[in-house]
């Protein structure tokens, strides 16, 4: 597979694993709308081959948001449609955000095992979603359009809490699984127990769940200046692949 279409992949599979409420394709991008909770999952993604003039496009795009009472938000790779995107966008006013590394790991490159501390559960429970809100700070207001996208992932998916003997949680986060590939998302450690190894734990174990269920290789996107969570992903082996960022005009 070519980096272009490797590229193209991921970002599909990524898409999937956190589904927007209402997508919109318009000549080769995908519109994503979420009621503006995150930028990824109300973001235009320029994925495929486009025909229409750029500057028609380009203001076609942000009379939809605008009507939408959202920031104009683009995500984009160095894979993108048209190729100069990128420029055209910031000669326009749209400032750069975001910069993250999408990371790679072969799953048989590394010994996986499931931590004795691991509550795994298929489907969306009420004690991870509480506990994952709290630990990531999701605002009161955002978290029902959250659990909607959550509730909307149709892929195989694995909601995994690590707990202390008192049932504290110490970590907890997510995968979804599609076509071989093991998509991590919404990894995070309670602050209260952090450097001690719960991340990597709970990392660990997710990943035994996506190897006993299929999974080839497990991806992940992370910030480029998260220098913790990058550490702890290095020493798993994963190894970046592309990166992604966006472009943003804001109305707000």
């Amino acid at each position: 597979m070519g980096q272009n279409a490797f590229i193209q992949k991921i970002e599909e599979l990524s898409m999937n694993a956190l589904p927007s409420f209402q997508t919109v394709l318009y000549d080769g991008w995908v519109l994503r709308f979420s009621n503006g909770y995150t930028k990824r999952a109300n973001s235009i993604n320029p994925l495929y081959m486009s025909s229409e003039k750029i500057e028609k496009k380009l203001n076609r795009v942000e009379q939809i948001y605008r009507k939408q009472n959202l920031n104009v938000v683009y995500k984009l790779t160095k894979s993108v449609y048209p190729h100069n995107l990128d420029d055209t966008l910031s000669q326009k006013g749209y400032i750069s955000a975001g910069l993250t590394s999408v990371q790679l790991l072969s799953l048989d490159d590394i010994a996986v095992s499931r931590s004795e501390n691991a509550i795994v559960s298929n489907r969306l429970c009420d004690d991870w979603y509480t506990e994952y809100c709290l630990l990531n700070n999701v605002k009161e207001q955002d978290q029902p359009n959250l659990r909607i996208i959550l509730e909307n992932i149709l892929s195989d998916v694995s909601f995994v809490r690590l707990v202390s003997e008192n049932q504290e949680t110490l970590a907890c986060g997510m995968a979804v699984l599609e076509d071989q590939y093991l998509g991590l998302f919404d990894v995070v450690t309670n602050p209260k127990f952090r450097n001690k190894g719960y991340g990597k734990q709970l990392m660990l174990t997710l990943l035994q769940w996506g190897k006993e269920n299929g999974a080839a290789q497990a991806y992940l996107q992370v910030v480029s200046d998260n220098t913790p969570a990058l550490n702890l992903y290095a020493t798993l082996g994963f190894q970046e692949a592309y990166k992604y960022w966006y472009r943003v005009k804001s109305y707000q």
